[in-house]
This record gives C-alpha cells, structure tokens and sequence, in this order.
C-alpha cells in the first residue's frame, strides 16, 4: 500500500465514479476483521489508511480505568498518564500495534474489497440504466436458448425473455436480434436482472409509439389495450386534436404504419377502437367489427349488455369468445351481448340510444379487410 495504490483509487475514481474516501473506509473496516483474524486478536482496534502516502496503522483503543481487569481492553490510568498527562478514567487511548508483516495482508484485503465494490458499482450503474427504461422496448442479440428461457444480450446486461413470455410464432436462435418490452428491472444477488416480455400489453403500445409520430408526439393517447398475444388485440385511441382523425393516424396510409406492428407481432390481428367517456359508445365500439344496435348500462352491477343484429351476433361474440372477452378487457366493462331478436324477447329496446344509425367511422375498427383496401 503505497502512493501507487492512492493514484489507483483516484483513477477509480475518475474511471467508475467510486468515491475515493468510501473505497478507503470500506477497506479499513475489512481490515479490522483481517487484522483480528490472522493476529488471533480480540481487542478494540482501529485501522487508518494515510490519505496522502498509502500508509496502513493499526491502533489499539483501550479504556483508561483505575484498575485493569482487561489488558486487552483497558489500561491503568498511571500507564495512560505516561502517555499523556491530560488522560483521564473513561478516556479512550489508541496505541499503534501495527505488525511488521501487516502491509502484505493489507494489500489482499484492499484488493478484494475495491473489486468487490468495482463489481457493486457496475451493477448499481447497470441498474439504473435499465430501471429507467422499465417498459420501454429494445432491442438485443439472443446468445442462448433453451426450453425455459432465451437469453438476450441488450447491451451492458444480459436479459431474460422467458418462454411464457415469447410469441406463439417466436423461434429464437443464438445471434438473432429480438425485439421486446422491458417487463421488469430486479435487483439480485448475482447483479441486476431484465426481465422481458414479447407478449405484455405495453409491448403492443410501445411498438405503436414507435410507428405513430401522432402518438409520441402526444397528439394521439392510447388509453387502453388488451391482447392475447399472437392471435388478436384491441387497441382504444384519443385524440386531443380534434382536427386528427386517431384511428387513421394509426392505420396509416394503405395500413402501412399498422402493417408494421402486425408484422413485428407474427401476423397478430389489432382492432383499432375509438375511445370515448361514454361508456356506452365506449363499449359499441370495442366490439367492432361487429355493429351495435343499442348498449344499456347498468351502473351498480359495473355490466353493459350490448345489443347487435342477429347476423352480427357471433361477430360481436368472436371465436370462442375473443372479440367480447378483448372488449371486456378494453373497457374494463362486463359486456353481455345479445341478438336483437333476444333483446326483443326481454323488452331491452328503446332503454338508450341506438347506434345503428351512426356511421362505421365513429365506431372506428380495423379489419382484415380494411387492410387488405387497394
């Protein structure tokens, strides 16, 4: 320990952002420990690194008393008088018991615990990085697979994308770059952990964000998502400009800002929805692509129960459910659905306004077929 090794942690320093002064009181505690383990020694110590020169001393702190039951720990007031004349009993006298040898173990510990906190450093600078970046997106280099999990280098860390997490059509090999959602920022024992997610909610809105300048710009919101990952989702925009049209500005020209997202999601099926405060204009256009006829909202039960022509009824309905279950989810509503002839024979007609008359625009959906529009 040297004016070298002072050099070195101010390069640190430098280098690292450790603070000199902390490295040092972090191996001058190490040191205590390794003084009273090599030197079988159980007295109160204290060990002080000289900041300039690198010089290590090692003091012994016994408390002055009229008579020594400790030697270890205690030290007569006539010894402590011929030491200083100003002692007195309850003082504390340090007394330098350096060993001869000590630099050598001083030198070990001090390079263990600056690697240790060099290791620290970089894993809290690590996870700041990416806590901060918690449900964005990025992009990385998958380095390994396997049943559990692939392994993605996103630069600085390795993340992981768990296979509950990766898309139907996903088929992720070493050295393909994969794009995903940073689902989570953990810290662990064995450094930070990024977890990611192709699959989450806030993938499918951050990929829109990417594609749609309206909506990182603000002009656009998506108030709501909801997805099964790899087969279809619904998506429900505002706009706070009342002069842009919010589902155009996502679809794109001839769909191409939309046909960028689907493609990125393996050929995943969006209905773009428009959102509305009305919670019964809210919940006709969730369900687009089917029509609605009326929708009644009952308040106290949190239900709306959605009224569509008979031949719209499985539509509404979706395969095995999908498109009421994603409506559902989108407005956050418990959507019974019915057939006009249903409604008829339950007398639910004229309980609101019907939305029959209104034109597609307002509910506002995207199909296959709109995209597939010359």
């Amino acid at each position: 320990m040297n004016v070298d090794f002072i050099d070195a942690l101010e390069q640190l320093q430098r280098e690292k952002g450790i603070d000199k002064d902390t490295l040092l009181e972090a191996i001058e505690a190490a040191l205590i420990s390794g003084y009273k383990r090599n030197f079988n020694s159980a007295a109160n110590v204290r060990v002080e690194i000289e900041r300039e020169t690198g010089e290590v001393h090692v003091y012994a702190r016994k408390t002055v008393v009229e008579e020594v039951t400790d030697t270890r720990l205690e030290i007569s007031l006539d010894a402590a008088l011929d030491l200083n004349p100003k002692y007195q009993v309850g003082d504390v006298v340090e007394i330098e018991v350096t060993p001869r040898d000590f630099g050598r173990i001083a030198a070990q510990t001090a390079k263990q615990v600056v690697t240790q906190r060099i290791r620290e450093a970089e894993r809290s600078i690590i996870y700041s990085k990416f806590s901060d970046r918690e449900e964005e997106i990025v992009t990385g280099v998958v380095q390994r697979s396997d049943g559990r999990a692939a392994y993605v280098d996103v630069g600085q860390a390795e993340a992981v994308l768990p296979a509950s997490e990766q898309m139907p059509g996903d088929v992720l090999r070493p050295g393909d770059f994969v794009k995903a959602f940073i689902a989570r920022v953990e810290r662990t024992s064995k450094g930070p952990q990024v977890s990611l997610s192709r699959t989450h909610p806030g993938f499918l809105k951050r990929l829109f964000e990417l594609e749609v300048p309206e909506i990182y710009d603000g002009v656009v919101e998506i108030r709501a998502v909801a997805r099964e990952a790899g087969y279809r989702s619904k998506i429900a925009v505002h706009s706070r400009n009342p002069e842009v049209d919010p589902i155009g500005a996502c679809v794109g020209a001839r769909g191409m800002r939309v046909q960028a997202v689907v493609n990125e999601l393996h050929g995943e099926k969006v209905d773009i929805v428009k959102w509305d405060e009305d919670v019964a204009t809210f919940v006709a256009n969730a369900l687009s692509p089917a029509k609605v006829s009326e929708v009644q909202v009952m308040e106290d039960e949190h239900i709306a129960r959605a009224v569509v022509p008979d031949h719209q009824l499985s539509l509404a309905i979706g395969k095995e459910g999908q498109n009421a279950r994603l409506a559902a989810k989108l407005t956050g509503w418990k959507i019974d659905i019915k057939s006009e002839t249903q409604a008829a024979e339950l007398g639910m007609f004229g309980t609101i306004g019907s939305f029959a008359d209104e034109e597609d625009d307002d509910i506002g959906t995207l199909s296959e077929d709109w995209l597939n529009e010359p």
